[in-house]
Parts: structure tokens; C-alpha cells; sequence
């Protein structure tokens, strides 16, 4: 007779949060796509261009060739690329570019469940982590993410909030080899995922793990212990190994950042910050945290939003519920977590409301955060996990599985109305470079321009050979070449051109991309090829096209993108990374590599 083994209940519950998580995906299996929602477009011409390096063969992508109709934006060089990745390899297995960005929507649900889940097991037990998850996945500002707003990398973000939590909390309680390159990873695929995410959760991220480490050192004092110790041998070995676990998680994702950092100034901003894009029109009022109004419309000035900016009822009450849950808890390392959430809490609540406008101009919280409404980010995190904590102080959980699903049943069924998304065919037609092009034209979106960019263009020469269906064989100015000169295409690609000419006398030679540090100009011998010189670059006109004098006679010049100092900077230090995760991933083995040396042969 075979006995059959019970199932652990975490296994238990973690199915239960994947299961739950697939009804908000329900707007993914429609046919079609919302085209309407605020990113939609973006994330689907997001991959179109990144795909097109990939064929091109380069494979950590940061030109996006197509953009500002053609002239070119270093626009992966400044933007998180991971859900774009993750949406490379969904179409590289053959689906098309739609259904591969609504692939990646939905993995984003069901992991974020799962990140939150974890994080809630851990701290309090595994019925906790499911109403935790369920809270999370279908928190109204979650949903606005995916549905309307259609926001593919902050949607892949939310898998990291609760990760970067995770893996910080295990490194303050032990400090073990794998716990580091877990809060490593967890940092570094935040970062390379959302840099805006990353910049407002970072500070934040810091604040906890200063009160689980101060909590740490007062804990020493309890009791019968000594006082609490805060000499520098204690301080060290609180605080060393976090801060550890932050340089693993920057050195990881250094291919990124550090170009990112150093060539930001080198991109035209102001456009992002003013207009429409004023965050003085975009904060929210108090009765807009608690109206239950849901839209698909855009955040304006004053209260008359289209869109909701709720924190969601059930949420909110569970919240609520926490302030009489705190009392009970027992644990002082549980406490102060509970307590330092319920704080920030209410902090990110107040940033969001007009009342708090001073702070803005005083800490500059824009180049954190962009607009108010988007500290919802931490507020979906924090409320999460105090639902959590409500479930694991309420009475023996153990004993009451009917009742927490029940709990959870409540979320999903509360916010189910807002699971919903406008499936609308695209304004543009079908994806293509054409359809790139109306969409930058008729919604002025992608036209980012570099600083050496005095106007930004409304059209080019480019987009009438996109929108013809005509190949682009060569970037030439052919408008701009001196009477006489013959100049002809040997071969081009998105990051490469070169171009053969024959000319009696010098002339300056103009290619209608932007200019941007990377770009490197070199003349060739047409028979063999070989370089001869490099030409320097000189960005030239009101839209900064790059520039070239080039010596008379028949010659090649070859223009690629290439990596700067501090982009290959940057790869050096995430290879070196690489190779310390794989140590500490091995560490936990080199035990059974000495007993096999110590074992008797034969």
C-alpha cells in the first residue's frame, strides 16, 4: 500500500498565487492588443528596433536606428533593456512582436506574485504570502500599469520590489555566499530593468536595511545581554555585507548604468520635463486615493483626472487592520519591519499629494520619480506586505485555510472590474518602420534628440522611404554632396555604413543620423580596404548630423558605432561581477570537491 506524502504547505500556497494571478490575465488571451493604452506602442516599437540590432549582430544593443524618424536616438543606451530582452527571446522563437510583448505582460503578472509571495513566506509564513501576493497582482495601480498605461518595463519591475526586499532581509539574517548573489541579482535585474524604478526604490531599499541593522544591534541589548554594541567591528558586520550585496548588483548590471550615467548629458531632456510632461500637473488629490472612478484617459491639471489613481479598498482596509496587528506582534525584528512599511506608507502617499510640492522642488524628486502618482509604486509594495502581517497575526492560520482563500477571493473579486483593456486596432496599421513613422508623427513620441540637436524634426527624407516600402540603402545627405561628386553604398546596417566615393577635390561629406559619442568615422582604401585614417566628426546644422571632410580621389569611408571608454568600462566590470557570482553561486560546493580529494582511490 503506498502512502502518498502531504503536499508543504508553502508548494501549496505558491500554486494557489499562481493560480489566482491567471484571472488578471485574462485582457492578454483577447485577440488583438490595446493600441489605446498610454505605452502600448512603445513597448511593441521598443523591440522592433532592438530586434533590428540583434540581426544586425550586435548583441547588447544601444542605438535605436529608426527613431526620431530615422536620424537615429541612443535610446537602450539610457533605458533599461531587460523586458526588452526577455521580449527578444519570446519572438525569437517565433512569435510576432505583439504577442511577444503581451507574453512578457503576463509572465510580469504571475513572477511579481510569485517575488511577493516569497518575500511574505519569509517573513511571516506561507497563507500570509499568498494574501500578500494577491493584494500585490491585483492592487488597482498594478492593474493601470499593465492595462492602461501598458508600461512593459515598470510591469516587469514590480518582479524586482519585492526580490531586492527578499534578498537584502536574507542577507542581514544570514550573511551566507548565496544569500549575497541572491540580493546581488535581485538589485541588478531592477536595475537593469527600470533605472527610474531603481533611483526612486534605491533610497528606500537603503532606509530598510538601516532599520533591520540598527534593529540587529539593539537586539543585542535585550534581555540579559550586555548594552547594545555599536563599535566598529559591530557596525562592520551588520552593514558590510549588504553593502556587499549593493556593489555585487552594481558591478552586474555596470553594462548598463555607467554608460548610462556618463552619456545622459549627452541626450536632450528637456523636452521630458516640461509640456505635458510637468509633474506640477500630475499630483494627486486626497479623495482621488480612496474614489473608486476607473479610466483609461490621461493624468492632467487639476482633480478631473481620466484615469484613477486609487490605492483600492480592500488594500486600504487591510492597511488599516495593520495599525491593531502591529500590537500583537511578538517578534521585535517582524515589529520594526511592520512599523518602518506603515511609514512609508504614509510618506509615499503625502509625496503624492500637492501638499508635499515643496519637497519636490527641494530634493529635486522629478529625476526620482517623474510624476507624483508614481510613488504608487511603493505604495503597492508596502500595502502588500501589511496584508500580509494582518493574515499571519489574525488567528492559527494553520487552522483556517478556507478563510484565507476566501481573503484572497476578495482581492481578486474587488478588483476584477478593473481588469479589463481597450482592445482597439492600431491608428498606424500593422507594426512596421512605416508604422513607426505615423506613430512619431501623429503622437510626437520617439522624437528624442541628442544635445548637438538645436530643432526637433517633425519628418525627414528617411520616413518617405519608410512610408513607401522602399529599402534604406545608405544614410547619405545626397542632398548636401557637392556638384560632381559620385558617392554610392557599399553596404549598410544600423550601426554600420560604408559608402564609396569619387571626388576631384575635398568636400565635406554628411550622413542623416544624429551625432552622438560612439560614432567613429574612418576613410579606407577602395582596393584593399584598410584603414588609412579616422576622420574626426563634427556634428553640423540645426539637427546635429554628423560630418566628415574627406580628402579627393576614390576612397571608402566607413562610419560605425562603437563603444566609448566608459561602455567598455562597463562591460569589464559586469564580467568581473559575473565571475564573483559564480564563485559565491560554487562556494557552498567546494566542500565536496576537497572530501573527494581526501577519499581513498581504489
Amino acid at each position: 500500500m503506498t502512502v502518498r506524502k502531504a503536499t508543504p504547505p508553502a508548494i501549496r500556497w505558491g500554486l494557489l498565487t499562481i493560480l489566482f494571478s491567471l484571472f488578471a490575465l485574462s485582457p492578454l488571451l483577447q485577440s488583438g492588443y490595446f493600441w489605446g493604452a498610454h505605452d502600448a506602442r512603445h513597448s511593441v516599437y521598443f523591440l522592433v528596433e532592438f530586434d533590428r540590432a540583434i540581426q544586425d549582430g550586435v548583441w547588447w544593443p544601444r542605438w535605436a536606428p529608426d527613431f526620431a524618424f530615422g536620424y537615429g536616438y541612443p535610446f537602450f543606451n539610457i533605458y533599461g533593456p531587460l523586458s526588452t530582452y526577455l521580449s527578444e527571446v519570446v519572438h525569437l522563437v517565433g512569435v510576432d512582436f505583439v504577442n511577444a510583448v503581451k507574453v512578457v505582460f503576463g509572465l510580469s503578472v504571475v513572477f511579481s506574485g510569485l517575488s511577493m509571495y516569497g518575500f511574505v513566506r519569509r517573513l511571516t509564513g506561507p497563507a500570509a504570502g499568498f494574501v500578500a501576493a494577491m493584494v500585490y497582482v491585483y492592487a488597482p495601480y498594478h492593474l493601470f500599469d499593465l492595462y492602461v498605461r501598458a508600461a512593459l518595463a515598470e510591469s516587469v519591475g514590480l518582479i524586482f520590489l519585492p526580490l531586492c526586499l527578499w534578498g537584502f532581509y536574507n542577507v542581514m539574517d544570514n550573511p551566507r555566499p548565496r544569500a549575497l548573489l541572491g540580493a546581488g541579482l535581485a538589485y541588478a535585474g531592477l536595475m537593469l530593468t527600470s533605472n527610474l524604478m531603481a533611483l526612486l526604490f534605491t533610497p528606500l531599499l537603503g532606509l530598510y536595511v538601516l532599520v533591520l541593522g540598527l534593529g540587529r544591534v539593539l537586539d543585542r541589548g535585550s534581555g540579559s545581554r550586555p548594552a547594545p554594541s555599536f563599535t566598529f567591528r559591530a557596525l562592520w558586520n551588520t552593514f558590510v555585507p549588504p553593502a556587499l550585496a549593493l556593489a555585487l548588483g552594481m558591478g552586474l548590471s555596470a553594462i548598463f548604468w555607467l554608460p548610462a550615467l556618463a552619456e545622459f548629458r549627452f541626450v536632450r531632456v528637456d523636452q521630458w520635463y516640461s509640456g505635458r510632461y510637468d509633474y506640477h500637473d500630475d499630483f494627486v488629490y486626497l479623495y482621488q486615493l480612496f474614489s473608486p472612478r476607473w479610466g483609461f484617459g490621461i493624468s492632467q491639471a487639476g482633480p478631473d483626472d481620466q484615469v484613477s489613481f486609487q490605492l483600492g479598498l480592500v488594500p486600504i482596509v487591510l492597511a488599516i487592520f495593520s495599525l491593531t496587528a502591529v500590537r500583537r506582534l511578538r517578534g521585535g525584528v517582524l515589529r520594526r519591519q511592520v512599523l518602518f512599511f506603515q511609514g512609508l506608507t504614509v510618506a509615499a502617499a503625502l509625496l503624492m499629494l500637492p501638499v508635499s510640492a515643496r519637497l519636490w522642488e527641494a530634493f529635486r524628486l522629478v529625476s526620482f520619480a517623474q510624476f507624483p502618482w508614481r510613488f504608487q509604486t511603493v505604495t503597492v509594495v508596502t500595502m502588500a506586505i501589511l496584508a500580509g502581517v494582518v493574515i499571519h497575526v489574525w488567528a492559527d492560520v494553520h487552522d483556517k485555510p478556507v478563510q484565507v482563500l476566501i481573503v484572497g477571493l476578495i482581492v481578486l473579486v474587488a478588483s476584477y472590474p478593473f481588469v479589463q483593456a481597450r482592445i482597439v486596432p492600431p491608428a498606424e496599421g500593422p507594426v512596421s518602420l512605416a508604422g513607426l513613422m505615423r506613430f512619431q508623427q501623429t503622437a510626437d513620441e520617439m522624437t528624442g534628440a541628442t544635445v548637438w540637436v538645436k530643432e526637433i524634426p517633425k519628418w525627414s527624407p528617411l520616413a518617405d522611404l519608410y512610408i513607401a516600402g522602399k529599402p534604406i540603402l545608405s544614410q547619405v545627405d545626397y542632398a548636401a554632396l557637392p556638384h560632381g561628386v559620385l558617392a554610392g553604398p557599399r553596404s549598410h546596417s544600423s550601426v554600420r555604413e560604408v559608402v564609396e566615393y569619387r571626388a576631384q577635390e575635398p568636400f565635406r561629406l554628411t550622413f542623416n543620423r544624429f551625432y552622438y559619442p560612439g560614432w567613429r568615422a574612418y576613410l579606407l582604401d577602395v582596393q584593399t580596404g584598410e584603414v588609412q585614417k579616422a576622420l574626426p566628426i563634427v556634428p553640423r546644422g540645426k539637427l546635429g548630423k554628423m560630418t566628415m571632410d574627406v580628402p579627393a580621389g576614390s576612397h571608402l569611408v566607413l562610419l560605425r558605432f562603437e563603444d566609448t571608454p566608459v561602455r567598455t568600462a562597463g562591460k569589464i566590470l559586469s564580467l568581473l561581477a559575473l565571475f564573483v557570482a559564480g564563485v559565491l553561486w560554487l562556494w557552498p560546493y567546494r566542500h565536496l570537491r576537497r572530501a573527494s580529494d581526501l577519499a581513498p582511490s581504489g
